[in-house]
């Protein structure tokens, strides 16, 4: 991975910014097939997901893995998170339940949230120690649970925290900190003992991740790298080629973008 010095202002709180043009992708893999959603764990294996709900995991080499297909127990899923590629979890919203697999997608079990007084779960993802974070909107509330549906941490109402309610629409767990990403309100940052340490400014993001520290967000244009620590921000447009791919998403270095019957990966220098 290549990298951009950039010097500050010994006074500057701004960020600094750097673009590049279109070379900054390259073209790696292409997959054909009925597309709505997918997802790259760290091992670089990929998830998709069919319009019937259907998930196949591939190989970087683009070997088939596994195929989960416990469709109509569960309604239509909301989101995938493939932190731990032997612990996939598939959260189906308008069920209120997470199904938790192995690595060859087999269904491990399914842990119905309800059952454990969270009614309105807006958004999860598998927690550092291998449980899973939980935002309930209901009561406006973070908590991590384990398999059995055991509260294990909880936070204060975030209304009694912050005056006022959220909607975070994604959960980031990384490098000893937790993060609630609201398009609308911005990142709302914790440790991982739910102690509230900062918020930043980001909104109106299409996706957004947190890989060592660093916040990787697609704008209309293209991808954003921002350290919060140095304030240094580099920036790639995203080539013409892309269109009409509609749907993207970064994974560290990768760049996945797809529509309904098509999906590109492209390396992203930065």
């Amino acid at each position: 991975m290549k990298y951009f010095i950039i010097i500050l202002s010994l006074f500057s709180t701004a960020p600094a910014s750097a673009q590049v043009n279109d070379t900054a992708f390259s073209l790696i893999k292409t997959y054909k097939g009925d597309i709505t959603a997918a997802a790259m764990d760290n091992l670089e294996n990929l998830y998709l997901v069919s319009s019937t709900g259907q998930v196949k995991k591939f190989g970087p080499k683009g070997d088939s893995i596994g195929v989960f297909n416990g469709i109509r127990n569960n309604g239509k899923l909301y989101s995938i998170d493939v932190t731990n590629p032997l612990k996939p979890l598939l959260f189906y919203k308008d069920f209120s339940s997470v199904v938790i697999l192995d690595r060859l997608l087999a269904n491990r079990t399914t842990v119905d949230l309800r059952r454990y007084n969270i009614f309105q779960p807006s958004a999860i993802a598998l927690s550092y120690d291998n449980n899973i974070w939980v935002f309930d909107a209901y009561d406006n509330k973070l908590r991590k649970i384990d398999e059995t549906g055991t509260i294990q941490l909880e936070t204060s109402d975030f209304r009694q925290l912050f005056g006022k309610s959220i909607a975070p629409q994604k959960i980031i767990n990384d490098n000893g900190l937790v993060y609630l990403a609201d398009s609308a309100a911005g990142i709302f940052v914790f440790d991982n003992y739910g102690s509230f340490k900062k918020r930043l400014d980001f909104k109106g993001w299409n996706n957004i991740e947190v890989r060592n520290g660093s916040i990787i967000r697609l704008s209309q244009s293209g991808v954003i790298l921002y350290n919060p620590t140095t304030f240094i921000e580099q920036s790639r447009k995203f080539p013409a080629r892309f269109t009409p791919y509609i749907h993207s998403f970064t994974n560290s270095n990768k760049l996945i973008t797809f529509s309904q019957d098509s999906l590109r990966i492209f390396r992203v220098d930065y």
